[in-house]
């Protein structure tokens, strides 16, 4: 890992002690997996990048009733 330094509005570091000890995470946890999740996650685009799941059925399955 590389340590690095961040200045903070003067609120910050509190709620983020709070919102690390409420989720069971260290503060610096939480600011690697906020970074991750927000930051630095690779950009999709088009109507595709809005499905974040697994498919049921592939587009040849359309008419498919599963009966649900």
């Amino acid at each position: 890992m590389v340590r690095m330094q961040i200045s903070l509005q003067e609120e910050d570091p509190n709620l983020l002690r709070h919102t690390a000890a409420r989720s069971g995470q260290s503060v610096a946890d939480l600011v690697r997996e906020a970074l991750r999740r927000v930051l630095l996650r690779p950009t999709a685009a088009g109507p595709v990048a809005i499905w974040d799941g697994i498919p049921g059925h592939a587009s040849i399955d359309h008419d498919y009733d599963d009966g649900g």
